[in-house]
């Protein structure tokens, strides 16, 4: 079975506390990640990129609070390597409708967008420009911290439902995910693991 490893099952809990703001869990969640061989920047893009999904406030909360378990854990751990520039002049809305394309599989068009467009250019530049860009941490593990996010907040089933399907696309499997949300399941209970099972079961059931 190809079942989630410990690096990808921490960044999993460290998106899910970082979204809900359990920062005493959270706080486990980084010491765990770190132990498991995650390097400091790694964890920072995923805090970082909690930002658009859970907002400033959680995301700045998380980032204080992996700054307290770094200063404790004396510098011991694993800088790692930070994202790597992008050419000058690189047109971020084109680059991040790039990537929103390749991740999930067709360009991503609908009335919403239409009637917000302002939300479609800022997901474009922002989200899958700025953000998924950034190549210290690969697009399989940063779907698996936004899975995570969006299965531990409520009323986010449809967006949910579609970043499992970006995680598919992205070469994650099927136990993987169901491998993940075990994880989620144990970590914020029987609830919220068996709606995001559900929902994954109907994303693999339309593949």
């Amino acid at each position: 079975m190809d079942d989630i490893t410990p690096r990808h099952a921490a960044i999993g809990t460290i998106g899910a506390f970082t979204a809900i703001g359990d920062l005493d869990r959270l706080s486990v969640a980084l010491r765990t990640g770190l132990d498991a061989g995650l390097t400091v920047n790694q964890i920072k893009e995923v805090l970082v990129q909690m930002y658009a999904y859970a907002g400033f406030p959680r995301a700045l909360n998380a980032i204080g609070t992996f700054m307290t378990v770094v200063d404790e854990r004396g510098g011991s751990d694993e800088t790692g390597p930070e994202p790597a520039l992008l050419p000058a002049g690189t047109d971020m809305l084109e680059l991040g409708t790039r990537n929103q394309t390749a991740l999930s599989g067709a360009p991503v068009t609908g009335p919403l967008f239409e009637f917000a467009p302002a939300i479609d250019r800022f997901l474009k530049t922002h989200l899958f420009g700025d953000i998924f860009a950034r190549d210290n941490l690969d697009w399989p593990s940063r779907e698996i911290a936004t899975i995570s996010a969006l299965a531990a907040l409520t009323g986010t089933g449809s967006q949910l439902r579609s970043h499992f399907a970006i995680g598919l696309n992205t070469g994650l499997t099927e136990d993987q995910l169901r491998g993940l949300v075990r994880v989620l399941r144990a970590e914020l209970g029987q609830e919220p693991g068996d709606a995001a099972e559900r929902i994954l079961d109907d994303v693999l059931a339309n593949r």
